[in-house]
């Protein structure tokens, strides 16, 4: 009877989504103050982090010198002095994707608690749904500056091959210890990857899943299908999307969906482009592809970039 009762409660859910969370001003309950705070600390270095990225302009000029020149020590210095601090800049970044994954996992023990559905849970902890959103649309945001600055990759290749030399000629350099060996490995496999803050959260997500195993997998992936359904609704629906108070909403609500419809594609078994999938994916590329290209182009690309979208049915929704 249970059982049962479980069945048919997740199939009424299931047809939920149909609700306003407001992205815009949701405020904390007394019952989510503590965990809003804490989440509140990390989205405040988030926005500095995005301007920080947004600003890297690299040293490639430098670093071409100093190859062009490989014996002139004063050229090779300008170089050393112009990447050493860049670095510093892509460590900190490095260090807080591992303070959003933290973050992320703290919401998602909120959100996919037992005792509420998915629906109950956003509706009812609209603060910590903004939560969630915000740390969805800043990674997707990142990913984007980072795929488009070549000069990140650049710069620390270019610190790595100069503290090789360096170990070998026994020398040493400024701020040489800044990154050591161990963490300069783990910098440059976030880097090389071409969505590094959305694998990390995949990979929290999918780390949350495996050490609770006392929360049903559905909780994880019904919140994230019902996020999603929440986004694709209030873009779609006049009557919620005349209440965002900024053009900039729908961006974020864009970016919103798109996040969790590759952390739900990560975690479930079967993915996000089945048909048996908890999610609208022809609605929600529907509604992508009704906005400005130039706006959604790396949203339909990162989709595209997910472990099932090279299926012939997938890729004929996005390239329809």
């Amino acid at each position: 009877m249970g059982n049962l009762i479980k069945v048919l409660t997740r199939d009424i859910d299931n047809n939920g989504g149909n609700f306003f969370l407001d992205f815009e001003n949701a405020q904390p309950s007394q019952s989510e103050t503590a965990v809003w705070e804490k989440v509140n600390k990390v989205l405040m270095e988030a926005r500095v982090i995005l301007e920080d990225l947004q600003a890297y302009r690299g040293a490639g000029e430098e670093i071409r010198q100093a190859i062009q020149s490989p014996g002139v020590e004063r050229v090779q210095e300008k170089a050393w002095s112009a990447v050493v601090p860049l670095v510093a800049k892509l460590k900190t970044f490095y260090e807080f994707s591992q303070k959003l994954e933290s973050s992320l996992q703290c919401l998602l023990d909120v959100l996919t608690s037992s005792g509420s559905t998915p629906t109950q849970h956003l509706e009812q902890k609209q603060a910590l749904a903004r939560q969630f959103a915000h740390i969805m649309h800043f990674t997707l945001r990142f990913d984007e500056l980072k795929m488009t600055n070549p000069a990140i990759q650049n710069d620390f290749s270019y610190y790595r091959r100069t503290i090789s030399r360096m170990r070998i000629n026994n020398l040493s350099g400024e701020a040489s210890n800044e990154v050591n060996n161990e963490l300069a490995n783990r910098m440059s496999l976030f880097y090389a990857c071409a969505t590094p803050m959305l694998k990390t959260l995949s990979d929290a997500t999918s780390k949350f899943v495996s050490d609770n195993p006392d929360v049903p997998l559905e909780n994880t992936t019904d919140c994230l299908s019902t996020m999603a359904s929440v986004c694709k609704v209030m873009l779609e629906t006049p009557e919620y999307r005349s209440r965002f108070t900024s053009e900039e909403t729908v961006l974020f609500c864009l970016r919103v969906m798109v996040g969790v419809i590759i952390l739900y594609d990560h975690v479930h078994p079967a993915g996000a482009f089945v048909k048996t999938a908890n999610i609208d994916m022809k609605g929600s590329i529907r509604v992508l592809k009704e906005q400005p290209p130039s706006s959604v182009e790396g949203l339909l690309n990162a989709l595209r970039s997910v472990k099932l979208t090279n299926t012939k049915e997938t890729q004929n929704h996005i390239c329809s």
